[in-house]
């Protein structure tokens, strides 16, 4: 478990100013959704947070040490885990060697995925590149789970997949959120963001606009309609 606070952030892609005062926090063993929609800054957030795109103010604390500033590869082994937009497996390898590429000594283990990924361990031979879109965000995210991070960031996960495979990501988190794994997942898929989430924030133009409950954001057609586009 961990804890991660980002504190009025404000990052730039070169003179364009993208994220401007962003805060939001998750706590040990909390499953936070950031929501929005396309250009919101969602992706943008998780940059800054793993170093992709550092902030040029404000400050991003893990675990009571403040992360901004710190190299991408510096932050991963501090225990933070990316499963990118996009997946990014490395094709020409086969699923197992993809998970042995990041995997470390403690924490999760081969056959502890692929007891948690089924389909997984049935594919272990077969070459990254030829899985299915849902298959390779599987591998993606195991791979991220093998690193032994404490703070999960998704980006994305349910994009371009069918409803089936939806449902199958959404047990899975479920599942590490039941671990007290710390998870900040970013979304389009409103649904399946309130069903793992403890908590939602709505980012609009670079800006977090709302905070609240899945329950709260539920029952606020305004926030809906305004900016998630729900009627």
């Amino acid at each position: 478990m961990s804890e991660l606070s980002v504190e009025a952030i404000h990052t730039y892609y070169g003179g364009s100013h993208i994220l401007q005062n962003v805060s939001l926090r998750v706590a040990e063993g909390e499953a936070v959704a950031l929501l929005g929609r396309n250009g919101a800054g969602k992706t943008t957030t998780i940059r800054s947070i793993v170093g992709f795109t550092p902030p040029r103010a404000g400050r991003i604390v893990l675990d009571g040490e403040g992360i901004h500033g710190w190299p991408p590869h510096r932050i991963a082994r501090r225990g933070v885990a990316l499963v990118p937009q996009g997946r990014r497996i490395f094709a020409p390898l086969s699923v197992k060697e993809n998970l042995l590429v990041g995997a470390r000594a403690d924490g999760f283990t081969v056959d502890r995925i692929y007891a948690l990924f089924p389909r997984l361990a049935e594919r272990q031979a077969q070459l990254g590149g030829t899985l299915s879109g849902g298959e390779q965000q599987m591998l993606a995210l195991a791979r991220a789970l093998l690193t032994n991070g404490r703070m999960l960031l998704l980006d994305e996960p349910s994009e371009g997949l069918a409803p089936i495979v939806v449902r199958e990501i959404g047990r899975i988190l479920a599942t590490l959120k039941g671990e007290r794994l710390s998870i900040l997942l970013v979304e389009q898929n409103y649904h399946l963001a309130l069903r793992v989430a403890d908590r939602v924030y709505v980012m609009s133009k670079g800006q977090i606009v709302y905070e609240g409950t899945p329950g709260d954001l539920e029952r606020d057609e305004a926030v809906k309609r305004r900016y998630l586009g729900i009627a």
